[in-house]
């Protein structure tokens, strides 16, 4: 197995590109540069061996110690592409202070002491606004190495003072961080013996209480934050929102009303009020749902713009969601395009991917068929793609639209095919008895229909859509799966697929539109 290939098929499409271009900017040769014609190689759908590619760059004399080199080569454009990149992307201080060590490490060497002091100043105070403690650690080292340059009312003893005490933060963050990893380690263990479901709350205690972190993350936003990320995972594994529902919402505001969230925790703050919107639309209460949605879009707008691309499509996803329960799907729509149009955010793949799947949610429920249609083409990506980026199940689900769409236009023949493609797919990829064999069951009830439009009027046949085994029960069941049920439902009771799934959604604590 090549490593550097394995790695280089981590990028999507766009990081592809975007790393091809770096390459030729690092040093301008002529257009058949060797580490560029390996790159491609690599990217290549056939995995090459050593001696193909040794080969395939130097036909004339296969040279394999200057095939090794090219290779470092490439390794080391590959470290300073993904380095930049992270520098760019980091919506936190730890970039620019980063910075401004290196900086100052730079005029410490070359002898312009005065500006270096000026500038770990700098550092050390974007570094403790911002609770950057391991690198206001570096900062504070930095200092003492060079204390002797030290300006004027720089004392040693005060800068050895204000890194001891920085030193003890430092240390709780470890220390939070390694119990994160036991907390998510004891709970896998729990959960395969089975008692994954009453497990957490002692898991959580009994860690914090062993690394002496109770206190911490009662007043530390970041470090709540992370907590409560891992306690959510346990209850989407377990789609255990009821529970999950008030303890959230208790943490946060116990947060609030205690210590406050200053500018640096904005992050944190956005993440929890998404959290809480996102349990409560999965447990049916989307009103409130929408009113912590608002919270956090004026914490969002309030302050730095600098967590906007993280949190605006994830804001806008779950307000349309939540607003299709509310009889205001025109507007879910309205905003779901809006975001797509939006010109000052550049979507990742997997926001346009949830975005436009969405909204073929919402122009179906609207009846808006060729609409739907047309934006399930637009994702224009195969399903071996998609499902790297989204998951097998988001696959199914944008499959089983697709068959859906083709009917409702009368298209019995195309849904046909699409009804075999899947049937296809679930037996080869799934085995016997998993989750998604559920869907085997569902598309047998749709073959009838294709077959006959006029089974749908028959007691059996609504019989048999009551009987649809589900992997869960049905009335906590994700969106997607909710919404095929409510379309044969609708066949049988002969009412709109959107009022059907309302009525539904009504009875049904677990609606959901995101993955």
């Amino acid at each position: 197995m090549d490593d550097l290939r394995t790695t280089l098929a981590t990028f999507s499409p766009d990081d592809r590109k975007d790393f091809a271009r770096f390459i030729q900017r690092q040093r301008k040769k002529t257009k058949g540069r060797l580490d560029a014609r390996l790159y491609e190689l690599l990217l290549h759908q056939r995995a090459y061996s050593t001696e193909d590619l040794v080969h395939q760059l130097y036909p004339e004399e296969p040279n394999p110690v200057a095939y090794y080199a090219l290779r470092k080569r490439l390794m080391r454009h590959l470290t300073d592409f993904l380095l930049l990149r992270q520098r760019q992307q980091d919506a936190t201080a730890a970039a620019p202070v980063r910075g401004q060590l290196t900086l100052a490490q730079y005029l410490f060497e070359v002898g312009v002491p005065r500006l270096a002091w000026t500038t770990l100043r700098k550092a050390e105070k974007l570094a403790r606004q911002n609770e950057q403690y391991e690198l206001l650690n570096t900062v504070y080292n930095l200092q003492i190495a060079n204390a002797d340059t030290a300006p004027a009312g720089e004392e040693l003893a005060d800068i050895i003072r204000r890194r001891n005490l920085n030193k003890k933060a430092a240390d709780e963050e470890e220390r939070a961080s390694i119990a994160n990893s036991l907390i998510r380690q004891r709970l896998r263990e729990a959960r395969t013996r089975g008692r994954g479901s009453e497990a957490f709350d002692t898991i959580m205690q009994e860690v914090l209480r062993e690394y002496e972190l109770q206190e911490a993350f009662a007043r530390r936003p970041s470090l709540l934050y992370r907590l409560l990320s891992i306690a959510r995972s346990a209850m989407l594994v377990r789609r255990d929102f009821v529970s999950f529902v008030p303890f959230v919402i208790r943490c946060y505001h116990l947060m609030e009303k205690r210590h406050g969230f200053a500018p640096a925790h904005r992050y944190y703050q956005l993440g929890l009020l998404y959290m809480i919107a996102h349990a409560l639309y999965r447990t049916r209460r989307f009103a409130e749902s929408v009113a912590y949605l608002e919270q956090l879009r004026c914490a969002l707008y309030s302050g730095s713009r600098s967590h906007y691309t993280d949190f605006l499509p994830k804001y806008t996803f779950l307000l349309a969601a939540n607003y299709a329960f509310l009889r205001r799907n025109a507007e879910s729509i309205r905003l779901v395009e809006a975001l797509l149009q939006n010109a000052e955010i550049v979507l990742s793949s997997r926001d346009q991917l949830t975005a436009k799947l969405g909204l073929s949610f919402h122009y179906f429920a609207e009846s808006q068929f060729h609409k739907t249609n047309q934006i399930l083409i637009s994702i224009g990506r195969s399903d071996h793609w998609c499902e790297q980026q989204m998951g097998l199940e988001w696959v199914f689900n944008k499959n089983l639209g697709e068959m859906l769409t083709q009917l409702e236009m009368g298209n019995a023949d195309l849904a046909l095919n699409r009804l075999r493609a899947i049937e296809r797919m679930v037996r080869e990829r799934c085995p016997s008895g998993s989750t998604y064999h559920y869907v085997l069951s569902f598309l047998a009830l749709v073959r009838e229909l294709i077959d006959d439009p006029t089974v749908a009027a028959h007691a059996t046949f609504a019989e048999q859509v009551g009987k649809i085994p589900t992997f869960l029960p049905l009335e906590r069941e994700d969106l997607q799966a909710l919404s095929f049920y409510c379309w044969l439902r609708a066949r049988i009771v002969g009412k709109p697929y959107y009022e059907v799934l309302l009525e539904l959604a009504g009875e049904a604590p677990a609606l959901h539109l995101l993955p």
